[in-house]
């Protein structure tokens, strides 16, 4: 009688590697890492500067757009939503459908950049520029690494959906698009932290 145990598939280190790894792969995850201790860095020197310079920080606060940077938060909340919806089609198999909400994201995307720029010719215009002061250095500085996040996921995103068309992913191969989405869903994040700390407190 033949031992059942001694016919099954044996497993390869890779194979035991892959139950364990994250949604996306170990690297994505590294850089958000990375990226929330060096904004969590930015925004604690902030709020350090903030407590000893108070009025300065409240005068600086009262030139910011509240409107634009709430419409922007609601703006990349929408595009992280598109996001989950098109990497959920995606595991389902309905590439077209995926490939429809991550360029939905990527409309929200431009959109945030859109109106940040806006934001930023209005404070440039009423002479509030980097290096004015410690609230617009600071300001600029935070708002600005984001924004170039923002813009280089966008780009990421831009090049997925092309290969989504192209059929280089699929409901068996979607890892890299995950990894974008991780990577977006990491600009939501920052915003969430910055928008609340820069213009509401």
């Amino acid at each position: 009688m033949t031992d059942s145990t001694s016919s099954s598939t044996p497993t390869s280190p890779d194979d035991d590697w892959a139950r364990f790894e994250p949604p996306g792969g170990i690297l994505v995850w590294i850089i958000v890492f990375l990226e929330i201790i060096t904004f969590g860095a930015g925004l604690g020197v902030f709020l350090y500067q903030r407590d000893a310079e108070p009025a300065l920080f409240a005068q600086g606060r009262e030139l910011l757009n509240q409107p634009i940077a709430f419409a922007n938060t609601l703006i990349l909340l929408t595009g992280g939503w598109f996001m989950a919806c098109g990497l959920e089609e995606l595991r389902r198999g309905r590439s077209p459908l995926a490939i429809r909400w991550i360029v939905g994201a990527i409309v929200t995307g431009l959109a945030f950049l859109l109106l940040k720029s806006i934001e930023y010719t209005e404070k440039i215009q009423h002479g509030a520029t980097f290096g004015d002061d410690a609230f617009f250095t600071l300001y600029f500085a935070l708002t600005g690494f984001h924004f170039i996040h923002v813009l280089v996921a966008v780009m990421i995103l831009a090049y997925l959906a092309l290969q989504l068309k192209r059929g280089r992913f699929g409901q068996d191969r979607f890892q890299d698009v995950e990894a974008g989405g991780i990577f977006w869903h990491l600009c939501d994040l920052i915003w969430l932290l910055l928008f609340p700390i820069l213009y509401l407190l």
